[in-house]
């Protein structure tokens, strides 16, 4: 895929995924430059792809693993944030979810990728233990 002049690979494309969860960045959020802070962004891409993969599980999961964690650019006050969750792997009991985080910057409506990760989940039972996928 080309990029139009201008243009960067990340706003180039469209979202993969399903829509999972979408939150406005608040200033409570912020970093000592302003910006929202990283940890915010990650904990939102967490809690958004954790939603496909409970129901998946019909149940109950824990996060295992984050890898390939990449920010593209910085998710100021006011932004409207959306996560995505494509699956990428079913095991017996985990789950690989591909995660995009994209922003509308208002009021301009501006959209872009500002960050991207994979997040492994497990299908846990009440005691905390590994369970078989239904």
């Amino acid at each position: 895929m080309t990029d139009a002049p201008g243009e960067t690979m990340t706003d180039a494309i469209e979202p993969r995924g399903d829509l999972a969860l979408q939150t406005l960045a608040m200033p409570a959020d912020t970093n000592a430059n302003g910006d929202i802070f990283g940890g915010w962004l990650m904990g939102q891409m967490d809690l958004g792809a954790s939603i496909p993969a409970r129901a998946l599980s019909r149940g109950r999961v824990a996060t295992v693993h984050v890898e390939a964690m990449t920010f593209h650019r910085a998710v100021q006050v006011g932004d409207m944030v959306t996560i995505y969750a494509d699956l990428q792997k079913r095991g017996r009991s985990s789950m690989r979810y591909g995660v995009e985080a994209w922003i509308t910057r208002m009021p301009s409506g501006e959209r872009h990728k500002v960050t991207e990760a994979v997040f492994i989940y497990v299908a846990i039972d009440e005691e905390g233990k590994s369970r078989p996928l239904p």
